[in-house]
């Protein structure tokens, strides 16, 4: 059986292997369960990270669309961890910037041995949006830069 998103979130956020501020380290499998979570909400889960332009760029799409939007939920996941275990830049940054929305570390090594079981037409590349409507089964993979307007689009195209 499923676990519905919003237990799963609960584990994320409030989960033991808390870093000092808050913003959880989960694995793989967390973010399987995440991705297949059943939810009445569109989930948009963005891969970004602090050294990555674009994705830097795109953050206050997400945070816009947290803001305005409660039928969808918004995970920010960092693909830090591979290049710089240590959470704190990815702390700073979130604290920095202020963020709101659902902030998580994917901390797995080796990018290639995983990538494929997020989604398999992504190549890795930064950033990537994967948009699910987990009622219908419909999914978008971008992997790209979005820009204003792209999430609105790409979520009404899931939710029908």
């Amino acid at each position: 059986m499923i676990k519905s998103l919003g237990f799963i979130l609960f584990v994320i956020l409030f989960s033991s292997a808390a870093s000092a501020q808050g913003i959880r380290q989960i694995k793989l499998n967390d973010l399987q369960q995440l991705i297949a979570a059943k939810s009445e909400r569109i989930q948009v889960i963005n891969f970004w990270a602090t050294w990555c332009a674009p994705c830097v760029k795109e953050i206050p799409l997400f945070e816009k669309l947290k803001l305005d939007n409660t039928g969808v939920e918004v995970t920010l996941v960092s693909m830090d961890f591979d290049l710089d275990p240590n959470p704190a830049k990815v702390e700073r940054f979130v604290t920095r910037k202020n963020l709101k929305s659902t902030v998580v570390i994917l901390a797995e090594t080796d990018p290639n041995a995983w990538i494929d079981k997020i989604d398999k037409e992504w190549s890795g590349a930064l950033p990537a949006t994967l948009i699910i409507n987990t009622q219908t089964g419909k999914r978008r993979l971008v992997q790209r830069e979005l820009h204003e307007g792209d999430l609105e689009k790409l979520i009404n195209e899931v939710r029908n």
